[in-house]
């Protein structure tokens, strides 16, 4: 009989993929046959004419799938899906039953099948197949995948645990923080196994899930690299060059791990910014160069400058986007939150063993 878990989150980027593909990978290694899906696309790109989500492409390729997309992704969710749905002209009854049927012949012959879930546990409300209704299409248990930076943080995971009921397996707690175990190992996990919430694991975050590279956030932003430093730093947060002088220079030297955005004719922001040791790399706005000085003292300081031609508020979005999203999608990333669920998880619980 076919296992099936369902891997949800209280939010969007809670790292649903990479814990769900390393799963499989963990219980492929033990002899099992390992099926998966996402049944609503909903981290959507163009690719060659078509709107397909990047997530289980990632898993044919990692899991050895020989399935097609149109199976392992029966609804793609779209703005424009969204749009035909509210108005009427999708039928929920046809779309769940598409969804079951193509389930099923997923689920065939496997011993585990893995379920990815939406962005979050709202999405798919609208044609009735929220991640809690697909739960019950499926029989399935329900893994929920939460980030932990303080204890406010479980107020959403009682909240989902409300609406998953008694298909709730346990909660993962994702990207924790050095600072946030002790509250979370003394205070957090008792409360909630109070609640008969079973907690199945926390895993540290990692800077290499955290973040990414200067490189890989040059070529996500198509901008133009300007020096010819290296790019393997890390960037995990965004400052915007709105101020000068002295305020700018003290709020620069806070930061840790980040990226200054700004015009590209703010000489002066810039010229601070290179001073700041936690400042990784600037991008320019407006496809706008910066001064020769500039440019100079960058190469000097082996500090990375790129230029980009959309606008700050543009580029900011789209940045941020990618730093959320991070690395959790691509082989070395699964590989490494494999390694985490091994040392911080209970495996056996997640994959059903003794």
């Amino acid at each position: 009989m076919t296992r099936t878990v369902l891997i949800t989150g209280t939010e969007d980027s809670t790292g649903k993929t990479a814990i769900a593909l390393a799963l499989g990978q963990l219980a492929a290694e033990q002899g099992l046959n390992v099926g998966y899906m996402k049944p609503k696309g909903t981290r959507l790109q163009s690719n060659v004419g078509k709107t397909i989500d990047e997530d289980p492409l990632l898993a044919r390729e990692l899991l050895d799938l020989d399935a097609e997309m149109h199976e392992l992704e029966p609804i793609v969710y779209s703005p424009t899906f969204v749009e035909e749905a509210i108005r009427g002209r999708e039928d929920p009854t046809e779309l769940r039953e598409t969804v079951r049927e193509n389930f099923e012949a997923l689920a065939a012959e496997r011993d585990l099948m893995l379920v990815e879930g939406a962005s979050d546990l709202d999405t798919g409300g609208i044609v009735d197949l929220t991640d809690a209704d697909l739960a019950d299409l499926f029989d399935a248990e329900v893994v929920l995948i939460s980030p932990y930076a303080s204890a406010g943080d479980t107020d959403a995971v009682l909240g989902a645990a409300d609406r998953l009921g008694d298909r709730l397996a346990g909660v993962v707690f994702n990207a924790v923080g050095d600072a946030s175990f002790d509250s979370l190992e003394s205070d957090t996990v008792p409360f909630l196994e109070g609640r008969e919430i079973p907690v199945l694991g926390a895993l540290p975050r990692t800077q290499e899930l955290a973040g990414v590279t200067v490189g890989e956030l040059a070529d996500e932003l198509g901008a133009e690299l300007l020096t010819d430093a290296a790019t393997d730093e890390f960037v995990e947060r965004f400052l915007v060059g709105a101020m000068g002088g002295d305020s700018a220079l003290r709020h620069f030297r806070r930061a840790r791990n980040a990226a200054l955005i700004t015009g590209g004719d703010r000489s002066d922001v810039q010229t601070v910014a290179l001073e700041a040791s936690g400042v990784k790399c600037l991008v320019l706005t407006g496809g706008l160069r910066p001064s020769g000085a500039v440019v100079g003292k960058a190469e000097e300081k082996g500090v990375p400058v790129m230029v980009v031609r959309s606008d700050t508020l543009s580029t900011i979005e789209r940045a941020e986007e990618v730093v959320r999203r991070g690395r959790t999608r691509s082989a070395e990333t699964v590989a490494r939150m494999r390694a985490l669920i091994e040392e911080h998880a209970d495996t056996g619980a997640l994959l059903g063993g003794d």
